[in-house]
């Protein structure tokens, strides 16, 4: 990420993640999944009991959260309306119980492509908590026109997520 000066969700979670640990803070990443949309994974953090966290995202709405928030669920869903993809589906569906990079330092992941991909592996297996409903889903707005033009300010077009139409994930 540093000599390319770009990177992916996955990328920014896991410099976020080892730039907080430089500052003292736990190394905990959050898979947040998404139906028909790419997930978001933000590096998580604690001020006292209060969660915050650190994300590279294309959604502007998605980047950054004060460390606010009491419960680790408030944060998730403090990203729920910004959490959208093309079609203006509101895509959130649930989230992962923080994953500590510590476990993975042996392997030298902020060095070496090689430890990511198992940590990858890892975001996909770890227990996930859901946050709506089936019934709160078919119940679910689209989002107004106007939010993913001013929240892909900025946004490298060839890298957004496309649903396919009648796509499930």
């Amino acid at each position: 990420m540093l000599r390319e000066r770009k990177g992916h969700c996955f990328d920014g979670a896991l410099f976020a993640a080892a730039a907080l640990r430089r500052i003292g803070h736990p190394l905990r990443i959050v898979d947040m999944h998404a139906e028909r949309d790419d997930d978001q994974m933000p590096a998580v953090f604690q001020k006292g009991r209060l969660w915050g966290a650190v994300a590279k995202s294309n959604l502007v709405g998605l980047r950054y959260r004060e460390p606010v928030y009491l419960s680790l669920r408030e944060m998730v869903m403090s990203c729920f309306e910004f959490f959208y993809n093309l079609d203006r589906e509101k895509t959130l569906r649930a989230y992962t119980i923080p994953l500590n990079l510590r476990t993975y330092d042996r392997l030298g992941w902020e060095v070496a492509d090689g430890p990511l991909e198992i940590i990858a592996q890892r975001t996909d297996t770890i227990r996930r908590i859901q946050v709506l409903t089936p019934e709160m889903v078919r119940r679910l707005s689209l989002v107004d026109r106007r939010s993913p033009q001013a929240g892909l300010m900025g946004a490298e077009a060839a890298g957004l997520y496309r649903p396919s139409k009648g796509q499930t994930s």
